[in-house]
């Protein structure tokens, strides 16, 4: 059963972990076959880490990730025993982690025949983006915007702070929520390309930017939405109390009559 919203879907928000790692790839194999021949999109995992006490937040690659495993694969568990020490001190030492270490995705379009060079990267933004992550994320874009990558930032988000490239005071207020796109072509007069995204119609369809020469090729988002939703189980959402962060007042009034419509309350 898809979902009752025509665009983005609101509740999905508070699943944005499975849901940003499902756009990505949908993404990817939607764009995949629409590139020229010497171009291929791969997925880069990097992990946001902040610590309270860092200068600066940084942007690692896990090298091994351990996975909890049930019982049920009848997998032997070895406990390596302890050698025996003198008791030095019974209390012990409290040491602060990090606040946040969330896996994030971005897509990168890449050039073989120029030895692998990166030329356009789309990022679906996560919260990590807009929380812990926001100071090295914005580091990042404007590495890649000064570096001549084209960027595309798909900002599926309502909460958090406005972070895409596209200034807010130049952004017209039709423009400004309560979903954002922003396409920054590395050719381009210094300017963004700036998409309405919403859950009443809808996710449009985008420009991806290639090479000087190349024609840009289309990304339709709303069917990546579509799928996530309808792969990942998500007919079973309780539509009966508020999505979150809440809607506005407005907002709230239209979906509560379109919930009634699609018999959702």
């Amino acid at each position: 059963m898809p979902s009752p919203f025509p665009g983005m879907d609101p509740y999905l928000e508070v699943h944005w972990g499975d849901v940003h790692t499902r756009l990505t790839t949908y993404a990817s194999d939607q764009l995949a076959g629409k590139l020229p021949r010497d171009l291929v999109v791969r997925i880069q995992e990097y992990v946001n880490v902040e610590i309270e006490a860092a200068a600066e937040p940084r942007l690692i690659g896990p090298d091994v990730r351990v996975i909890e495993r049930t019982a049920d694969f009848g997998v032997s568990t070895a406990v390596a025993e302890l050698p025996a020490v003198a008791a030095i001190d019974a209390d012990p030492l409290i040491v602060p982690l990090p606040q946040e270490e969330p896996i994030l995705h971005e897509i990168q379009i890449i050039d073989r025949r120029a030895g692998n060079r990166v030329i356009t990267v789309i990022e679906f933004l996560s919260v990590a983006n807009h929380r812990s992550g926001q100071s090295a994320y914005l580091q990042k874009q404007r590495q890649l915007i000064e570096g001549g990558v084209n960027l595309v930032e798909i900002d599926l988000i309502r909460g958090g702070a406005w972070i895409i490239a596209a200034p807010f005071e130049s952004v017209r207020e039709s423009h400004r929520g309560p979903y954002r796109i922003c396409v920054v072509p590395s050719q381009g007069l210094r300017q963004a390309e700036l998409y309405r995204a919403s859950y009443r119609f809808p996710l449009p369809e985008i420009r991806i930017p290639l090479r000087r020469g190349d024609l840009a090729v289309r990304l339709e988002l709303q069917p990546l939405v579509e799928q996530a939703y309808r792969n990942g189980g998500y007919d079973d959402i309780d539509y009966q109390g508020e999505p979150v962060p809440p809607l506005s007042a407005e907002d709230q009034t239209w979906a509560e009559e379109l919930l009634r419509n699609a018999g959702k309350r």
